[in-house]
């Protein structure tokens, strides 16, 4: 048997660059490269529109809703200021409340209460003006 005569080899590249122009078609696929590398700056410039509207979409909301989150904010922090200085009032209150029944307690206990000392007394505390 004889061995086969070997095949003359083209280099590399040229192989590679023909079955790239293979794969293109020839002039057809040359263009459409062509026409993506020309338009690419276009198609980002589109893509950044594209973005850029979905943002301003997604953000105009939350702006107002944070806007609107503020108000009931501020709101809150007026009712609780108003609250506590309410609390406030009636732990006073409480205290001069609970101060003068203590008072009573004693002189109603007291070995000399008379009906006549403890009555003074509750007449005085009525006179007495309460802590504002």
């Amino acid at each position: 048997m004889s061995t086969p005569a070997p095949s003359p080899t083209a280099p590399q590249w040229l192989q590679v660059l023909l079955s790239v122009l293979g794969v293109l078609g020839g002039a057809g696929g040359l263009a459409v490269i062509a026409t993506v590398v020309v338009q690419r700056g276009k198609f980002k410039a589109d893509a950044a529109d594209t973005l850029t509207d979905a943002a301003l979409t997604l953000v105009q909301p939350l702006r107002t809703r944070v806007t609107e989150l503020e108000e009931e904010a501020l709101v809150a922090r007026s009712q609780l200021a108003n609250s506590r200085e309410q609390v406030q009032q009636l732990r006073a209150t409480v205290w001069d409340l609970r101060g003068r029944l203590d008072r009573w307690r004693a002189a109603i206990l007291a070995p000399d209460a008379t009906l006549r000392k403890i009555r003074a007394l509750v007449a005085e505390s009525d006179r007495r003006p309460e802590r504002p």
